[in-house]
């Protein structure tokens, strides 16, 4: 057990861990989408930005790119690892930490920026995780999350799953899709910042629905720990409906699956 993770978010942390260094392959499906909130931000070179919730560092490799000094921050080690190798391999002098969204190991105002993609919206304490955000960022600094909607092809790809799952504890946890609602991140986040929100669709292309199952089966933690902790029948049955359900995106390519989602701009106030 890892005491730079909060006791209550351990598991979370394995599930998404699990993915290793597949995963990368899964931020190369939301690409799109992350650059639509790294260009928002408009990084400057020399700007400190915390990259939250960074996985394997897409987003920090763009930051950096652009000459900010990045710190990326996961509770996922194994994602860390492959983090470290990618922006080794691009001479990208980027510093990544193993720390938890809900209790960052951070100075408050350390950060002119704080960037979160797909990332924050799956803290399982959503008030603590917006509260860190607010306290890490300088006065003046500011923010860009990228965070699905709740009614996007995410959030179905989710529900297909939902049906092999072990019923929640009660009381259920708060849904990740929550801060794809504006009024929503307007609650955790619109007292210390000025909050401006923008729409856009990401766009998922594989070859077809197996192709997906196999990137999401072997580098996203939450399917790659369902579809293990299943008997072979019942495995087979949820990749059957995964694929199927990508399947119905099918094209004269491939499958190109429109998955809408928010970004959020703030100023620290």
């Amino acid at each position: 057990m890892n005491s730079t993770v909060l006791a209550h978010n351990q598991r979370t942390a394995t599930v998404w861990s699990s993915g290793g260094h597949a995963y990368d392959r899964i931020s190369r499906g939301i690409a799109d989408s992350i650059e639509h909130a790294v260009v928002r931000l408009d990084p400057q070179p020399g700007e400190r930005i915390l990259d939250l919730a960074t996985g394997t560092g897409w987003t920090s490799r763009s930051l950096a790119r652009r000459g900010a000094e990045v710190v990326g921050a996961d509770i996922a080690a194994d994602l860390l690892t492959t983090a470290r190798e990618l922006a080794a391999r691009e001479q990208l002098p980027i510093r990544y930490e193993l720390a938890d969204a809900e209790a960052l190991p951070f100075e408050s105002g350390q950060f002119d920026a704080l960037v979160s993609t797909c990332g924050v919206m799956f803290a399982g304490r959503p008030e603590a995780a917006a509260a860190e955000i607010a306290r890490v960022v300088r006065p003046g600094g500011r923010i860009a999350l990228t965070t699905w909607l709740p009614d996007s092809n995410v959030f179905k790809m989710f529900l297909v799953m939902k049906a092999y799952m072990p019923s929640p504890p009660q009381p259920a946890p708060p849904s990740p899709f929550e801060w794809g609602k504006a009024e929503r991140v307007a609650e955790l986040l619109g007292v210390p910042f000025e909050l401006r929100f923008e729409p856009g669709t990401s766009m998922y292309r594989e070859p077809d629905g197996q192709h997906a199952w196999e990137a999401f089966a072997n580098g996203y933690g939450p399917t790659k720990m369902l579809a293990a902790a299943l008997d072979a029948e019942r495995r087979a049955a949820l990749q059957r409906d995964f694929v199927a359900f990508h399947d119905g995106f099918a094209d004269e390519l491939g499958i190109t699956v429109p998955r809408g989602y928010l970004v959020t701009l703030g100023t620290r106030r």
